[in-house]
């Protein structure tokens, strides 16, 4: 099924598709967001900003907390289907009440954690029951959030998924031999563990506010609308060192990880998503994902869209090691010891670095999924605790209040005791 919402940020007010426009404010606005009855999503018809905005960090407050719940109307999406059946998540008998910790001679508590990182919604899940649950800045328990590079953890787990059916043979594979349109271009000789660990030795600069920089030529691609856009972007650029000798975290890379899921499978990756994660693990809702183009390939770097609550249930499956158990049977999804690998600090070039495949390891085993403007899935199975943060923070780096890391470790802390 496609869902397609076709409103893309331009430069100047000018009509875009359908009845959509922006207006003097440069806002995007679309009347009939809502008319058509295929949804009754309460967000629909709020003002939203442009992706430029978005990536160069101009939005207002108001505006911001809009775009990030209607991304979907950004580009066009393709919807991640739930299925029939829905995982209730139980709430705990003792919810997490008095809750605080110290950095620096500095007593936080969790109203400060929410205020001073502009969280959006809170949601703490240990031994399998919610033990807090906030929404915030109008948001709600059906309000969809976006992912930003949260979803490169997913795109990442849908490959441990296509090994594990036997789609993909080998993570030492080259991924030519599954894209060949990169045959004779600097993804020659790269493999599929090196795209999942960021080491391909192609050159990238992944700096969002810099116009010049590679991950907004990329942006640019994407808004275009051009088929193949940015894989034709990805093809262009060159070496910079030997596969598998230096680590750059590159966006670029999660675009070929999407377009190796989908040529493996045969399938759509929202599709796939679908089918193996998505419905068998009973999410509430759809969730949708941005594609490149009109019934394009999905960006595998970012755009998914879902509720508090799924992404909770997503946090779950990790911290499960991708088991799903459905109507008392567990189903394996993905390879046994993938998350355990996929979490751990990686080996490259003689250098252990701090990230896994496409996740970033935190204190004990703990590691997160992460994404720029404070969103957050975080699993520490030590403690048997999954966090989801949703956070509207002003710019794409280096504004949050208090350091998520900490606040982390705090929460794993103050469970590890109870």
């Amino acid at each position: 099924m496609l869902t397609f919402r076709f409103i893309a940020p331009v430069i100047s007010a000018i009509l875009l598709m359908g009845s959509c426009f922006i207006d003097a404010a440069g806002l995007v606005t679309d009347p009939a967001a809502n008319s058509s009855g295929q949804s009754a999503y309460r967000h629909a018809n709020e003002p939203i900003g442009t992706v430029r905005q978005v990536y160069d960090g101009k939005l207002y407050p108001d505006i911001q907390v809009n775009t990030f719940r209607n991304i979907d109307r950004l580009f066009p999406t393709r919807t991640v289907e739930r299925g029939d059946r829905v995982n209730e998540l139980p709430m705990s008998d003792k919810p997490l009440q008095e809750f605080s910790y110290t950095v620096d001679d500095q007593t936080y508590d969790l109203y400060d954690v929410l205020a001073m990182n502009r969280v959006s919604g809170m949601l703490i899940i240990h031994n399998g029951k919610i033990k807090f649950e906030k929404y915030l800045l109008g948001n709600n328990e059906q309000t969809r959030w976006m992912s930003m590079s949260v979803v490169k953890s997913i795109t990442a787990m849908l490959i441990g998924a296509a090994v594990y059916d036997g789609h993909i043979q080998s993570l030492d594979d080259n991924i030519v031999d599954y894209l060949p349109r990169f045959k004779g271009t600097a993804y020659d000789g790269v493999t599929v563990r090196h795209i999942l660990q960021m080491s391909s030795g192609v050159a990238w600069n992944e700096t969002y506010t810099d116009p010049a920089s590679d991950r907004r030529r990329m942006l640019e691609a994407q808004i275009s609308g051009k088929p193949g856009a940015v894989l034709d972007l990805m093809a262009s650029l060159p070496r910079a060192a030997k596969p598998g000798s230096v680590w750059n975290y590159s966006t670029g890379e999660t675009q070929v990880a999407g377009a190796l899921v989908s040529a493996a499978t045969g399938k759509p990756v929202a599709q796939y998503l679908s089918e193996k994660i998505w419905a068998p693990l009973g999410m509430q809702s759809d969730a949708s994902w941005w594609l490149q183009s009109a019934g394009g390939l999905e960006v595998g770097g970012s755009g998914l869209s879902a509720t508090l609550r799924d992404y909770g249930r997503l946090g779950l499956f990790m911290l499960h090691d991708g088991v799903i158990v459905s109507q008392g049977e567990p189903r394996r999804i993905l390879p046994e010891g993938w998350m355990k690998t996929a979490s751990s600090r990686q080996l490259i070039g003689g250098n252990r670095v701090n990230y896994g495949y496409m996740l970033w390891p935190m204190h004990g085993i703990s590691y997160a999924a992460e994404g720029i403007f404070g969103q957050y899935i975080f699993v520490d199975p030590a403690t048997n605790l999954v966090v989801v943060q949703w956070a509207a923070q002003p710019k794409p780096l280096y504004r949050a209040g208090l350091d998520e890391y900490s606040f982390f470790k705090a929460l794993s802390d103050y469970f590890a005791l109870q």
